[in-house]
């Protein structure tokens, strides 16, 4: 399967869904590809936020060679899931989209841990290093989600 975090700017929160997700996926075993991008360009080409970076790597996971880039419409041709991580990044992938907007393959990243509950994952980049640790939290608990619902594999010979 392949996999599309999105968030605003591309450094904060949708890396961290990236990583997050991309380690889980290895460590269960599955071949998944995992990328992320964001709704504006305002830091394309940009490594992840330092503190992105710091919390990734606290929770031994290595985020600082990804590098920000644009969402397009495209994306909907490339990949099987996009996860949204807010409300606001959802409506930007749907004006992005235009007519390639496929609302069967993109949903609020934590609906797949709160099914239904539309929450955000909040923006940590106008706060302190503890708002990241909260934000990863967050990520990790819908990425064991995804890995659960998706995460099937089918035994060897099959």
């Amino acid at each position: 399967m392949k996999f599309l975090m999105v968030c605003l700017g591309n450094i904060c929160r949708s890396p961290l869904a990236e990583g997050i997700l991309q380690h889980k996926a290895r460590a269960a075993g599955l071949e998944w590809t995992v990328e992320s991008a964001g709704t504006n360009g305002y830091h394309t080409g940009e490594a992840p936020h330092r503190l992105s970076q710091k919390v990734a790597k606290i929770n031994g996971i290595n985020i600082c060679d990804q590098r920000a880039r644009n969402f397009t419409a495209a994306d909907f041709d490339r990949y099987d899931k996009i996860y949204a991580l807010a409300e606001d990044v959802l409506h930007e992938i749907r004006r992005i989209a235009g007519n390639k907007y496929d609302p069967s393959k993109v949903t609020l990243l934590m609906n797949e841990a709160f099914p239904g509950k539309n929450l955000d994952v909040p923006d940590p980049w106008y706060g302190e290093e503890p708002g990241y640790h909260d934000v990863f939290q967050q990520i990790s608990e819908a990425c064991d989600a995804i890995i659960a619902k998706y995460g099937v594999k089918m035994p060897a010979g099959s």
